[in-house]
């Protein structure tokens, strides 16, 4: 929309005319603002988000819903939407409804209430952040409309200005197309159906699964007749609807997965868009970390457990004496209790053990000997650790899959520690400085042989180790966005970023065991529920100041050439 400079300068200038002519001020004029003045047949952009709950990304693609592949033709579009953080019921709808993720608005029960801060502490001070409807209603001469089913999420989005109660997905569907029937002056509406999730409870969340399909279909149907009812509007020729169909999130409340969303226009081009190439984060400040906040013992290191930690990581600069991954405590002098790989001299990598908190006699020891890997390049780092008797228990380094030195560490007892799995900084006796990317960070309860270190060292199908039954945390680092690393192994848990991090996209620069992308270097958009009202925020021209502390991406910004005319 241009602005009509001319008509408002000339509005300022006749009220500051009249100001003048009226009387001498007693007090500071305001300073004038310069509105634009809409034309008489302005279109007003509004929007209306349609959330099916419950349906993965992956599925509906194989359904092919008939109401979403029609929006599709004039959309942009993808079935891999990833979850935030904790990604069930209450935290996707939050993290939809507000655009920030769940590492920092911490809400994930049904009630709708904070599961714990975003690093771990109970006592840090509760941020709350306001929702897409809040800063519509404050920007915007509009009305705004809730429809769903779910009591607890029409209290948490009260502020709305319509929020008829409804207690089934029928009964949304007629409500909704009752209120764009009735309220001309609504602009922004989100509805809710339910019915989708409940029905993969039972037989599963996948296309086989009769009752799942059905239930996408009944809702695909509903969704075309909130679409009917949106094109009958007495004003529809003067209004721009942004349409976004999406999901909180696939499959269960309990088991997230990836879902989808299609936001369509009259005016835009179909286009599926993708996270494209290998993206990791940067770890290049004392600041940036990723941990997993509790394991409930799942990675205690204990006495006599075995296990395996591997990744793969590039160092971009030389330093000194710097944790960067560990399960220990900060190493000052001769004490520490727990393991951390550190940075040395000689190009190499360390490790270090103690116990010292745990009845450990000794100082603590350094395996020292690692490869080098300090060099620019991606390589391999595999530690193991293996118990043998009461005397002997083993430490042995890997560089790129060749064996470089073991160690008996059994006299430090036990390894145990409070403290969290972290990948990134962690103080090492003062040393300071660390710029790397970690990936493909793999934990298992078992001690790896080496000649199965050796055999999958750049295994690009992590399901295909001999020992995947034994793995129990694997961080691919790929997600591309929010502050949230994925656990992909068949137990265990995610981890949380924080700091300043960047993801960086690598390109063809990738680790062993990542096949490049042809595409990579195309047009990436890694998206998350955050997109949401990130999005509805663009399409209503509010602009998302950094206090609104939206992470979500409105990427339909980018896309401007297609709509703005």
């Amino acid at each position: 929309m241009r602005t009509n400079n001319k008509t408002s300068i000339f509005i300022a200038g006749t009220f500051a005319l009249l100001a003048g002519v009226l009387g001498c001020k007693k007090y500071d004029n305001p300073p004038p603002v310069y509105e634009e003045l809409k034309p008489l047949n302005d279109v007003q952009r509004k929007v209306i988000v349609i959330s099916i709950d419950g349906v993965t990304g992956g599925e509906l693609r194989t359904i092919a819903a008939p109401n979403l592949a029609e929006l599709q033709k004039t959309g942009k579009y993808t079935f891999e939407i990833q979850k935030s953080g904790i990604g069930n019921d209450a935290s996707s709808w939050v993290t939809m409804a507000t655009g920030v993720s769940f590492a920092k608005h911490s809400i994930g029960t049904d009630n709708f209430e904070r599961i714990q801060d975003p690093n771990g502490d109970d006592h840090a001070e509760i941020k709350s952040y306001r929702n897409v409807l809040d800063y519509i209603t404050q920007y915007k001469a509009t009305k705004t409309a809730v429809i769903t089913p779910w009591s607890n999420l029409r209290y948490y989005l009260r502020n709305a200005d319509f929020s008829p109660v409804v207690s089934t997905d029928v009964a949304v569907k007629d409500s909704t197309i009752n209120v764009l029937n009735k309220q001309g002056n609504v602009g922004a509406v989100m509805v809710n159906f339910r019915d989708v999730e409940v029905a993969g409870a039972s037989g599963g969340f996948v296309a086989t699964n009769d009752n799942y399909k059905n239930a996408i279909l009944k809702a695909d149907e509903y969704v075309g007749n909130i679409l009917t009812a949106l094109k009958a509007r007495k004003n529809y020729a003067k209004e721009d609807w942004l349409v976004i169909v999406t999901t909180n999130h696939g499959g269960s409340n309990t088991n997230p997965q990836s879902g989808f969303l299609i936001a369509s226009n009259k005016n835009f081009k179909q286009e599926e868009i993708k996270k494209r190439g290998f993206n990791t984060p940067l770890f290049n400040s004392t600041s940036i970390g990723a941990v997993v906040n509790n394991d409930n013992g799942l990675y205690d290191s204990g006495s006599t457990k075995d296990f395996t930690v591997q990744m793969q990581a590039k160092f971009n600069t030389e330093n000194y004496y710097v944790g960067f991954l560990s399960k220990s405590t900060l190493i000052s002098g001769t004490t520490q209790t727990g393991w951390m790989w550190f940075q040395t001299d000689s190009k190499k990598w360390n490790v270090s053990f103690g116990g010292t908190n745990n009845g450990s006699g000794t100082d603590r020891k350094e395996v020292n000997g690692g490869g080098i890997v300090f060099d620019g390049g991606w390589h391999t780092l595999t530690m193991t650790v293996k118990y043998v008797n009461t005397t002997t228990r083993t430490a042995t380094l890997y560089t790129d899959g060749v064996l470089n030195t073991s160690l008996n560490i059994s006299a430090h007892k036990s390894l145990s520690t409070s403290e969290k799995l972290t990948l990134g900084y962690k103080q090492f006796s003062g040393g300071t400085g660390l710029n790397f990317l970690g990936a493909e960070l793999a934990y298992f309860n078992t001690a790896l042989d080496a000649a199965t270190v050796q055999a999958n060292v750049a295994l690009k199908d992590i399901t295909k180790h001999p020992n995947y039954a034994n793995l129990i945390g694997y961080w691919q680092n790929n997600e591309g966005t929010d502050a949230y690393i994925a656990n992909k192994a068949p137990g265990g848990y995610d981890m949380s970023l924080s700091g300043p991090f960047t993801w960086k996209a690598m390109g063809t620069d990738v680790p062993p065991s990542v096949t490049p992308d042809a595409n990579a270097t195309g047009k990436s958009i890694a998206l998350t529920p955050a997109t949401v009202s990130a999005n509805m925020l663009y399409w209503m021209n509010i602009k998302i100041l950094s206090d609104f502390g939206i992470d979500g991406n409105p990427f339909l910004n980018q896309y401007e050439i297609e709509f703005l005319k």
